[in-house]
């Protein structure tokens, strides 16, 4: 068992040589007064529990402390040997930076009793952008391109609404809508291996028909559930199938949906 004295704040020889000095009022260079070395022997003489391995360190420094204290009470040699150091030096040097420890010690208590009452808040999750699909061959010109000539292909008149607009408008219930043209172009794709993009539209399709069958496409290129490829700047875009989902989930959904 270590060894312990019936003092506070301290468990070591440093610990119990810097209380006495502070406990005394004296300065660090003064350890060598009578009154200081005595009371540290008195310390180690009446510890209530010594353990002899334990107590080698205090011996030790109770030596120094009762050389320190001869010297002192015996005429100083007129200089001490190159290279051999004044035990006295070296003890004040020691508890010098003991006590700088110590207090950095203390200090750093305080930070963490101070930080327990600190509460912060942690970092929120994002989830992470999805993942770009590349169009290979395939630009958004001749994306927009291909739009434009589908879309030169829908019939006007001149009493339809876009010519007239104080001609009768009929209003219909949608016959297209997004999800319903994806299950058609998947459908197309998966079970043809390959598209031509103007083959997803009707001889002459209607507006809301090009519009629907053209964000559907977006869609599922933006999912992944195919890809486009073109060739050359003029060339046709031809539709392949990608990874995703299955046609039938597409199925269930456009179900749900038109339910």
């Amino acid at each position: 068992m270590a060894m312990t004295f019936q003092l506070k704040d301290f468990d070591g020889p440093l610990d119990l040589l810097l209380f006495l000095i502070n406990k005394e009022k004296i300065d660090i260079k003064d350890i060598f007064v009578s009154q200081i070395t005595d009371q540290y022997i008195d310390s180690v003489r009446n510890a209530p529990d010594l353990d002899m391995d334990d107590a080698t360190d205090f011996l030790v420094m109770a030596a120094t402390l009762l050389e320190i204290k001869s010297r002192a009470m015996l005429p100083r040699p007129p200089r001490i040997e190159e290279g051999e150091e004044d035990p006295e030096e070296a003890l004040i040097r020691r508890l010098e930076e003991y006590k700088r420890f110590r207090e950095t010690a203390s200090a750093m208590k305080q930070f963490e009793r101070a930080a327990a009452n600190l509460f912060t808040k942690l970092p929120e999750e994002y989830p992470l952008p999805p993942q770009e699909t590349e169009l290979v061959g395939l630009t958004l010109q001749g994306l927009t391109e291909a739009f434009l000539r589908i879309w030169a292909r829908k019939p006007a008149t001149d009493d339809s609404p876009e010519t007239n607009h104080y001609a009768p408008r009929d209003i219909h219930r949608d016959e297209h809508n997004v999800q319903e043209c994806m299950l058609t172009l998947l459908k197309g794709v998966s079970s043809r291996g390959c598209l031509r993009f103007e083959e997803t539209f009707s001889a002459a399709p209607s507006k809301e028909e090009v519009v629907t069958l053209f964000l559907a496409l977006l869609e599922l290129l933006k999912l992944g559930e195919i890809h486009a490829e073109q060739e050359g700047t003029w060339g046709e875009i031809v539709l392949y199938p990608g990874r995703g989902k299955d046609v039938d989930e597409y199925g269930e959904s456009a179900t749900e949906e038109t339910e």
